[in-house]
């Protein structure tokens, strides 16, 4: 079986986005959560999520905030833009047609 970074590669934007849609969350949390929703199948390394955190903040699709945690401690917050909105459901509408392509060639006839 392959590598779950092989499928990360072309969906990396669409998990990071999808996961800060609901509430502002720091990096490791960001790979936390993805981690749990994908009952441990999915683990983003850090070496591919902050690249592309930097990469969507430039691209203006999220901004990031230092603000103090629960413990006291500062973290760098991410959450969507507007931009990063519209960003998000065009990456599921996206992703919808090409899951649902692949399911039509890999299922039995």
């Amino acid at each position: 079986m392959g590598k779950p970074s092989d499928l990360l590669q072309g969906t990396l934007d669409l998990l990071i986005l999808r996961t800060i849609a609901d509430q502002p969350i720091h990096g490791w949390g960001i790979a936390k959560r993805i981690e749990a929703a994908s009952r441990n199948v999915l683990q983003i390394t850090q070496g591919s999520l902050y690249p592309a955190l930097y990469r969507l903040e430039r691209a203006g699709v999220i901004r990031s905030q230092w603000k103090a945690t629960e413990t006291g401690r500062q973290a760098r917050l991410y959450a969507l833009t507007g931009a990063g909105r519209g960003r998000l459901e065009a990456e599921l509408t996206q992703w919808a047609r090409l899951s649902t392509a692949v399911s039509l060639v890999v299922r039995p006839a």
